[in-house]
């Protein structure tokens, strides 16, 4: 299937795994972009951008496909430091970086400078405006039914993704509810060249987690997810557990006088509590809406190439006869 956003990173497929703190390694990258989708190692997990070369040389050993690099910009009081993760990254050969978090705007000199092709995570239609009006070569257009922050504005994909068709002239993916081959043919229905994937690229086998998280997002159903943080306007959407509870506890009780650091306790550190240590009750930690479209846990070749099949199918025979 060939769409702009396969011709503008070199893939075979329209699918993107997106960057996840604590599950993009490099093995999970290398297993997606072998499938013929675009692998993400997920920048900052690494503590240093010493780390980061040494994984992105790791990815590279274990595939020659194209593989990409995510970097999330935090606020400005946990400042990483950027220039040095973008100079590993330039010389990593890698030539796809997922943005996310506050604008990538300064960056974009040095990354485009490097030849490096820029997509950037995107909640609204204004924020996408603004990803392209500062260089961004696509970006991932992030539904309400996304694991993680979705933003503020609650606009579910069905809204979200024709309304970006309308303004965007540059290619967009759909993120957020992304599972099978009906979501990447209902996302190129509404306008999207593609489609990221998160939460379900968690369950599957290369995912470098513990096989606790990948049961619990098989068995969660689309009722499982919980909004945590609303009240900051830090809105997260996790999988629903006694840390979760805990934490909604304490914003009920706090109200609008609710500060982050009355919630520390639930929000820092849980990913590799979670990821590494299987501690499914720890904190916090993201997962889609989607998680109820999730029945399995299959190689990243099997998903893929299931993905391919199904949506294959869909178009060149239900839809096409729909209209005999």
């Amino acid at each position: 299937m060939k769409t702009r956003i396969t011709e503008l990173f070199g893939i075979r497929h329209p699918i993107i795994q997106g960057g996840m703190h604590y599950v993009g390694f490099a093995e999970l990258a290398a297993a997606v972009s072998n499938a013929g989708g675009l692998g993400i190692i997920t920048g900052l997990t690494q503590k240093t951008p010493e780390l980061l070369a040494r994984e992105i040389a790791r990815c590279h050993e274990m595939t020659d496909q194209p593989f990409g690099v995510n970097l999330t910009f935090l606020p400005t009081f946990a400042s990483p430091p950027y220039p040095e993760y973008i100079a590993a990254i330039i010389e990593g050969g890698i030539k796809s970086v997922e943005t996310a978090g506050r604008s990538p705007e300064a960056y974009m000199p040095a990354l485009k400078a490097a030849g490096i092709k820029v997509i950037h995570k995107c909640t609204s239609v204004r924020h996408a405006l603004t990803a392209e009006r500062i260089g961004c070569d696509a970006v991932s257009v992030d539904g309400f039914e996304c694991g993680g922050h979705p933003g503020e504005d609650d606009v579910p994909n069905m809204i979200l993704l024709p309304r970006a068709a309308e303004e965007l002239k540059i290619p967009f993916v759909a993120s957020g509810g992304m599972a099978d081959g009906r979501s990447l043919v209902a996302a190129l229905a509404l306008g999207a060249e593609g489609m990221n994937m998160g939460t379900r690229f968690i369950a599957t086998k290369e995912a470098p987690v513990h096989d606790n998280v990948k049961q619990a997002i098989v068995k969660a159903s689309e009722l499982d997810t919980r909004l945590i943080m609303r009240s900051l306007r830090n809105t997260e959407r996790v999988i629903n557990n006694v840390g979760v509870e805990r934490l909604m506890q304490i914003e009920r009780e706090k109200g609008d006088a609710l500060k982050i650091d009355d919630i520390m306790d639930q929000v820092a550190g849980i990913y590799p509590k979670v990821m590494t240590g299987g501690d499914m009750d720890a904190g916090a930690w993201s997962c889609g809406m989607v998680a109820g479209l999730i029945h399995d846990v299959p190689s990243c070749a099997e998903l893929i190439d299931r993905i391919m099949a199904q949506a294959h199918e869909l178009i060149a025979k239900r839809l096409t006869g729909l209209l005999q």
